[in-house]
This record gives C-alpha cells, structure tokens and sequence, in this order.
C-alpha cells in the first residue's frame, strides 16, 4: 500500500523561480553607442546601454568602456569601466562622480513601496577598482524625493570583488505606475562635502543632499593611475542575492532598445553591405522622406535624429538603378514610439514624384540612432 503525501504552502511562501534581476544589461553585454568613450567631461549614457555616467564641478576627463576585463570563471565577458585621463586632485565642496542605473516606474510595482508590505532589495555586483577604500551607492526615489545609502568597500587594488548590499523596504511613497523615472541607482566614485556632511542615510528619509555619501574616502578624480569597473549588476527582491541571472544577448539588445536603437553603420562601404533603412516617398524632385519602422517600441517618443553627421554617408536609390549621395543629413521630422518619418534632400531635381525611394547607407561608418533614455 502506498500513500501519496501532500504538502501544503502556506500563502505568501511561495517560491520565484522567473524572472528576478531588475537591471537591463546587467553583464554589460550591449553597446550600442560604441565600444568606448574618449574625452569624457559630461554627463550622459557614453557607452554601455543603460548604463549613466554623471560629472558635476571636476575638470577631471575620463574614458568609459565595455571592457573585456571580467572576473575569472563567472561567466561574464564584459564589464563597464572608467578609467582617469585628465586628474583633478582638488575635489570641490559641490564635486561629484557617479555611475547611475535609471529605472522606470512601472517596473518596480512589485516592491510594494509605500504599502505597508513594502519589500527588501537586494543589490549584488562585481567590481574591481585601483583605489581601495570605503565606496557609497545610494537608492533614490525621484518620485517622492527620498533616499537611501550603504555603503561597501573595496579591499585589494585591482582584484575583482563580489558585493551585496540589501535594503529595507520603503513604508513611505509609492512608485508612479508609469513610464517615467522613479528610482536610480548611484554609485560614487567621489563626492564633495556638500554631500558628506551629515549623516549617512540607511534608512529610507526625505532626500537631503548632505547625507548622500557621508563615509565616502574615495575620490577616482585625483590620479590618471585610478579606474574603476563593473559588471554583474543584479537588484532582486528580498534580502538574498542569488547567482547571477544570465540573459541571452539577443534579449538584452531587445531590452535595451525600448531606450535606445541605433541602425549601422554598416559592415563596410561596399554596394553588398550597405545598410537598407527604409523606403520612402517622393515630396518633389528634390526631396523624398522615408519611413523607418523601429525593431522594438520604444519607452516614450524619441527626440531629435542622430546621425553619423555627413550627408555623404548616406544615399537615395531611385530608377531604374540610379543612386545619389544625400545634400544633407537626414533629419527629425515626426517620430512616435513605433516609427519615425523624416526629411532628406538631394542637389539638382533627380527625382520623379510617381517613384518609390529608399534611404541607404553610402559609408563604413554611416548610422542612424533616437534616443529615449530616463
């Protein structure tokens, strides 16, 4: 005789065996934007998808890259890094340096913040710096303006690190349940007394700027010797960091272009290789516009076209099989979440109305790219 035995989970025991990690690009794999940025002195997304670079009062420039530096046997092969090219060894009261990851709203619904059942996060990442030293990250709220920090340290120069910092839920505030900006995560790499002044915040209170990074030593500014790098970014809820969750990149690059999509440039400048972006519609004999479909919908309407900046880089075919370097770059004209419908103009009057066009690449580097970024 057999007995077959039953086990009963109790509710709100169960287990999340999907999806866990809240970061795009975790592993660093995609780069839309290039393998690397030189002469960096702004703030902006340089490199990495998804990944921020933010510079405030130093006159310290950097190079950010998708480096093949990884830690050994954990299945990375990319990871982001800042390294200094330009040192500046005085760091201003109001000087900050931050790497930031930007979230929107309506992806951060299950932590229940602002309920009373709001829940822990857990942040786990690899990093390896040449400075050793006591390192800040903060969870800001851009919702509700409020905040809360940790800190972690990195012990032995130029070796890779595993990290977890856990945060307590936040009883306060909810998220919007939109697409726009609501939590960010930052990083310093170097703060100023404006924002080491007070107290440090670990628990979650009102945003004041004095208690952002308060126990910070590190300042990457001070030495063209210092760089800092990471890959691995994981946020998952609860107070446990699990193994790393490993996307194919397939998955990522799609994930990545609801924020960013760039077409080329091409693999080359030959006929054979040139990139197609679209067919387009004859305006007069000087001016066609094409319509260019996005692979993926992107966050919010992109803004302004950018382009590889010489109207010989791109082309109209037209006839029979006639072709002519544009007379300027493509530009913005109308752009929604799904497509784009932009202006192009050729010299002379090539073209005849009753005729279908197409936009080509003309050049290597020719690219088209639209920007919707938190």
């Amino acid at each position: 005789t057999s007995m077959a035995l039953t086990t009963v989970r109790p509710q709100g025991m169960g287990f999340n065996t999907g999806r866990r990690n809240l970061i795009i690009n975790g592993a660093m794999q995609v780069a839309q934007r290039g393998t690397s940025a030189t002469s960096v002195s702004t703030e902006g997304y340089k490199c990495v998808d998804r990944m921020r670079w933010t510079m405030d009062t130093t006159s310290a420039v950097f190079t950010l890259s998708q480096s093949t530096d990884v830690p050994s046997g954990q299945g990375f092969a990319k990871s982001f890094k800042a390294e200094v090219t330009t040192a500046d060894a005085s760091l201003a009261a109001n000087a900050q340096t931050r790497f930031e990851y930007r979230f929107e709203g309506q992806d951060l619904q299950q932590l229940a913040k602002g309920t009373s059942n709001a829940k822990k996060v857990t942040l786990s990442f690899w990093v390896k710096a040449f400075q050793t030293g006591t390192y800040v990250i903060n969870l800001q709220d851009t919702d509700n303006s409020r905040l809360i920090a940790a800190t972690y340290t990195v012990d032995t120069s130029a070796t890779w690190e595993y990290k977890t910092v856990t945060f307590a839920g936040d009883t306060s505030g909810a998220f919007t349940n939109d697409a726009n900006l609501s939590l960010v995560i930052h990083w310093y790499l170097g703060a100023g007394s404006n924002y080491t002044s007070g107290t440090l915040a670990t628990a979650w209170e009102s945003l004041t700027n004095a208690n952002r990074a308060v126990g910070q030593t590190v300042d990457i500014a001070t030495s063209t010797s210092n760089y800092w790098a990471i890959t691995g970014i994981q946020l998952e809820v609860g107070e446990n960091a699990s193994d790393f969750e490993h996307r194919s990149f397939a998955e990522e690059l799609a994930l990545c272009q609801r924020y960013y999509q760039k077409i080329g440039p091409a693999a080359d400048g030959s006929a054979a290789n040139r990139t197609l972006y679209g067919l387009g519609f004859v305006i007069n004999s000087s001016n066609f516009r094409p319509l260019i479909n996005f692979p993926v919908k992107f966050r919010t309407a992109p803004g302004a076209i950018e382009t590889s900046g010489t109207a010989s880089h791109f082309s109209c075919s037209f006839g029979a099989d006639s072709s002519q370097a544009l007379n300027t770059v493509p530009s913005y004209d109308i752009a929604n979440t799904t497509s784009f419908f932009g202006g192009c103009n050729l010299s002379g009057t090539p073209l005849d109305t009753s005729e279908v066009v197409t936009l080509r690449s003309n050049h290597a580097d020719s690219y088209l790219a639209w920007d919707a970024e938190l």
